[in-house]
Formats: structure tokens, sequence, C-alpha cells
């Protein structure tokens, strides 16, 4: 039978591009030893414990049934998904090699590797909602459905269904004591999923309330005139003081923007200008690099950079804001 495994690209997809790169999943526990030498479940146990003895039992049952999944359990053949929370899609694969370690790896997380072969992307927004919040788990490496497989791996979008789809029996959160990282990853994709669902000038009033949220005045270009920028921001709200910044907002979750666009948006700037650019959909490799060379003060703003942002400021939100998006505030035990 073939499974679908989900393997996360490290807490906020960091190892994201090196797993597309590289053609690979991967996860650390070098210091365990290699995962190619597992025998049996229980010396496991043993040797995550005494690679980390300060670890709870709980915890330590956990991240040995991680480590054994990817060893043993996945399967040449088997279907493996990973995700991009900067760009929100699904990267979708099948497993094309046995588990190897490589101990020269430039990142720890990268110690022990499968080889994968890569198909295709799928968008987050292109599921439905109950596979949407199936694919929430805070697990490392978690099974996926069946039924969310088949939405991954249509070439459709799926109209949305409340219709429950039942998760890995193994993977309950209660089956652990997630941490307060982890449970933070996971309202962030919450909230994601929730400004996804803006239209493109609610998205811009959220970026103007977030500018004004830090102490800004903002002046926001009506629809369709705004002479390549959306919004205008500064301390007067006139662009007569300095810092005067130019935003443009595209509200596209699912299409990154490329070098030509930042260099369109950085061509209509003036030089005493600073320019901020919000891209729901993230950005290439190449808009990055443009952006680098930009001749004014430029700032590339993903959905993660945003979400981080929002949430930083949302206590200086005003009202019509908070209710465009209505957040609460929870305490977690560290």
């Amino acid at each position: 039978m073939v499974e679908t495994w989900m393997v996360r690209a490290g807490e906020g997809g960091y190892l994201f591009d090196e797993f597309r790169q590289q053609s690979i999943v991967a996860i650390g526990w070098g210091d365990v030893g290699p995962a190619t030498q597992i025998m049996d479940k229980s010396g496991l146990w043993e040797q995550v414990k005494k690679a980390r003895p300060e670890m709870r039992d709980q915890a330590v049952s956990m991240s040995a049934g991680q480590i054994w999944r990817f060893a043993k359990e996945m399967k040449i053949g088997d279907r493996v998904v990973t995700y991009d929370p900067r760009a929100r899609f699904y990267l979708c694969g099948t497993i094309a090699g046995e588990c190897e370690f490589f101990p020269d790896a430039e990142s720890k997380e990268l110690f022990n590797r499968r080889q994968v072969n890569w198909v295709h992307e799928k968008g987050r927004d292109d599921l439905s909602v109950a596979a949407q919040n199936s694919l929430g788990a805070i697990s490392t490496i978690f099974l996926i459905p069946p039924a969310v497989s088949d939405e991954l791996w249509s070439l459709a979008p799926t109209e949305n269904s409340a219709a429950e789809i039942m998760p890995d029996s193994k993977e309950s959160i209660a089956s652990f004591d997630p941490s307060a990282d982890q449970i933070g990853e996971l309202a962030s994709e919450k909230i994601k999923d929730r400004i996804a669902k803006l239209s493109w000038s609610e998205m811009q009033q959220l970026v103007a309330a977030l500018l004004q949220a830090m102490g800004y005045k903002t002046t926001v270009s009506p629809a369709g005139t705004d002479r390549g920028k959306d919004i205008l921001a500064s301390p007067d709200g006139f662009g007569f003081q300095e810092p005067r910044i130019a935003v443009e907002v595209k509200h596209r979750p699912g299409t990154r923007i490329g070098a030509p666009e930042i260099r369109s948006f950085v061509g209509g700037r003036r030089p005493h200008e600073c320019g901020l650019y919000v891209s729901t959909g993230g950005f290439s490799q190449e808009a990055y690099y443009e952006a680098e060379r930009s001749t004014i003060p430029l700032t590339l703003i993903d959905f993660e950079k945003l979400v981080a942002a929002v949430l930083i400021n949302y206590p200086a939100f005003d009202e019509r804001t908070r209710q465009l998006l209505p957040l609460q505030q929870i305490y977690w035990p560290l």
C-alpha cells in the first residue's frame, strides 16, 4: 500500500529550499547516530534518551517515533509532501531512496536524508478547509489521510467542504506535549488562512493599518489609479517628511513575484523614496537578488513576515481592522 507522508522542512519551513534544490527530505538527530543503523524501537528509545537526557520520557518517545518512521516505515515509492509557509504551497513527490546518513552536512537538520522525485506544487488555498485542517498537525513527520492525498495530487482546485477528514490516529495532538513554538507556528498558519480570504481592497486596508500602528500616516490610492504604488506612508501623511515609503501590495497567494515586477516598482520610485513590496504569494529568488541591487532602500514582505509584523503590532490596530482580522491572545506554558 502506498502511503503519503508529510515531512516538515524545519520550523517556519527554513529548510524548504534545500529540500527542493537537493531533491531530498531530511531530519536531524545526528547526535543520536545514523538512522540507517537503527535495529529496534527499544534500542532507539535508549539512544535518544542518552543523547538528550534532559528530555522527558514522553518527548523521547515522540522523537524516537519520528526517527523510526523516517528510517523504517517510509518506503521507496511512497508519496511525500513538504510545505513552504512563505508562499503557501505544498511540494509533492515520491520517495526515491532509502535513508542515508550525511555527518558532514552543512545543517544539523540534514544529517539523515531520503532522495525524492518532486512532481508538482499544490497551493494551500486550493485545498478544502477540511484538508487544510488535517495538514495542520504539529509533528515533523506524519501520515496524510488518503482523501487529503488525493486533493494534493489533483491538478484542479478543490471546492471548500466542511466534511471531517479523520487524521492519522497515531498523531493526535493529545499524544504529546507541543511546545509554544509549535503552537505558534500552527496559529500563524491559521491566521494566514484567514488573511488569504481577504479581498484585495481589504488586504490594502490591512497593510495600511499595519503602517499606522507602527506610527506612520498613510494615503491609500483609489483602485486602478495607484501610479506605481498602492499606499504612501510618511510621518506627516503627505510625503513631505522622511521617510517617504511607497508601498505595493500584491494579494495573490500561490503566485510569486519575480524580478521584472521588482525592477518595474523600483523604476517608478523617486531618489528620496523608500520601497515596501508586500506579496502574499512570496517572491522568487531572482526577486530577492533584484531587491538587493535596488538603488533605493527596499524591503520585501512575504506572508510569513506580514503575519509576524501583524502579531507584533496588533495591539495598536484600530477597531475597524480588528473586525477585519479578529484575533485573540492566549498564553501557553513554556
